[in-house]
């Protein structure tokens, strides 16, 4: 996001992405009545309000993604407290914001579970990412060997799927947030959060100043996003390759050299 209103209870409260008003960084309508398209640029001008900086441990290309997949796992992990040392945390699906939950997770000193519908990746979730645990949720004997084993789930997954095998995995107490879109509403009996006193919720990106927090912290901690770093007129086969799931974790576009090559 490049902007907000600055007055609302949201913004007030330095959760500008709650508000109303809020201008995202593409497909926004800006103060000036032009439309946002990105930062696809070698330059670009914003609201001095909305600039971070990212430290300098960290590199450019790979620090990128920590704005979108990095503080949107992050923001409910610690909004919902779910970073004390030693407790359990879910992370449902293996991608862009899956494997920056698992970082996080292992960077606050929690048990990690992968939960996938992928069994390819269960290597890279432990040897790679440093998962201790990996269960494949379309294995009815796994989740329930897994039941009542966790105490937070982040489920970053947009695909339609069930979500009440996911609240069996929760401890009494547990939490369960959405940060995946999918397109059908999310279903789930009563008693599957009543029985054993779960939560549900939901969680968008954060605010500056979290998202400063969680540069900082990453700075302090080495972490970054997994990329693969393309040209501008890689673009077209990147998107073929995003639908079917071929990236590990995130496409970052190489804007200057991309513009540099033009002149």
């Amino acid at each position: 996001m490049v902007g907000s209103c600055h007055h609302c209870d949201s913004c007030s409260k330095g959760q500008e992405q709650y508000c109303e008003k809020v201008i995202w960084t593409y497909g926004s309508t800006n103060v000036d009545g032009s439309v946002t398209f990105g930062g696809y640029s070698s330059l670009m001008v914003c609201n001095q309000s909305f600039v971070v900086k990212v430290p300098e441990n960290l590199p450019l290309d790979a620090a990128a993604p920590l704005l979108c997949a990095g503080i949107t796992v992050y923001s409910p992990m610690k909004y919902f407290q779910m970073t004390e040392p030693g407790k359990s945390l879910g992370v449902v699906g293996l991608g862009g914001l899956g494997h920056m939950a698992v970082k996080f997770g292992k960077a606050f000193g929690l048990q990690v579970t992968v939960i996938s519908t992928s069994p390819s990746k269960e290597k890279e979730a432990r040897e790679v990412l440093g998962a201790d645990h990996f269960v494949i949720s379309k294995d009815e004997k796994q989740m329930q060997g897994a039941a009542k084993s966790v105490d937070y789930i982040i489920d970053t997954v947009s695909a339609n799927h069930p979500v009440e095998p996911l609240l069996n995995l929760l401890k009494v107490n547990g939490k369960l947030v959405i940060v995946g879109l999918p397109e059908k509403p999310v279903q789930f009996a009563a008693p599957a959060v009543v029985m054993g006193r779960r939560f549900v919720g939901g969680s968008l990106i954060g605010g500056v100043k979290e998202t400063q927090e969680m540069l900082d912290f990453c700075g302090e901690h080495n972490i970054c996003c997994m990329i693969e770093k393309i040209p501008m007129e890689y673009v077209n086969t990147a998107m073929e390759r995003l639908v079917k799931g071929d990236v590990k974790y995130r496409f970052v576009i190489d804007a200057a050299q991309s513009f540099k090559s033009d002149e």
